[in-house]
């Protein structure tokens, strides 16, 4: 049991597509994360990881079963209260940085704050520079991504993610795309910001021994979970 404030509850989370005949994806979650919690969630591909991703980052709902954020159900929020809820409680990475061309490094860090405010402003700078700085980026601010070679963009991302000071940050593969060494430094980054804040990290990953690093694990097989705990509980490593 986790003895922190929850931050993030599921309960019996389930979740089913089709129409007239259904297939259930998820079969009852139940799981916690605490505040400042570092976890990784690891199974095989098809096992469910996207779809429940998806729940917790407020972009679906689920078919049955409950979802507190901070102790807040969101099941009966409507559309614009569970945006408002997204931008302010919760960061995302992607295994693909996603960052526009179109933008300076400065204002795709500043995007979150943009869209939560109207648009740009002049205060963003600083909080955006930071963070940059804290990334090893600072010298990039004005930069172009195209200019910044694929882990660079890759620290863009997850500067972008702190941005607002979410609470929990959602990461699905962020380091999938990089090589071990840039792989290793991207999850420094994120296990450092987890040391020095009270930033609470959910990391979806095919990479056992980056899972082993977390805190604690949840492996999901097959639309339900199989294991949650400390990583030395974990299975040896295997093929996915």
């Amino acid at each position: 049991m986790n003895a922190r404030p929850q931050l993030l509850e599921l309960e019996s989370v389930r979740k089913s597509y089709g129409d007239g005949v259904t297939t259930e994806i998820l079969h009852g979650i139940d799981l916690c994360i605490g505040e400042g919690e570092l976890v990784a969630l690891v199974g095989p591909s098809g096992s469910g990881k996207s779809t429940l991703l998806n729940l917790i980052g407020l972009l679906d709902q689920p078919t049955q079963g409950r979802i507190a954020i901070e102790g807040r159900a969101v099941e009966n929020l409507d559309d614009q209260a569970l945006t408002a809820l997204r931008g302010e409680k919760l960061g995302f990475i992607f295994q693909s940085h996603h960052l526009l061309p179109g933008l300076s490094v400065i204002e795709n860090v500043m995007l979150p704050s943009a869209a939560a405010r109207g648009g740009f402003q002049t205060s963003m700078r600083a909080p955006s520079l930071a963070l940059l700085d804290a990334m090893g980026l600072g010298r990039w601010a004005e930069a172009w991504p195209r200019q910044l070679s694929g882990g660079m963009q890759q620290r863009v991302a997850v500067a972008r993610a702190l941005m607002n000071e979410p609470p929990l940050v959602l990461a699905d593969e962020p380091t999938g795309n990089l090589d071990t060494e840039t792989s290793d430094q991207v999850f420094d980054l994120l296990r450092q910001q987890n040391a020095d804040s009270s930033t609470a990290f959910l990391i979806v990953t095919h990479d056992w021994d980056l899972a082993r690093r977390c805190e604690r694990v949840i492996e999901l097989v097959d639309g339900a979970v199989v294991y949650e705990g400390p990583p030395a509980g974990l299975r040896p490593a295997k093929q996915d």
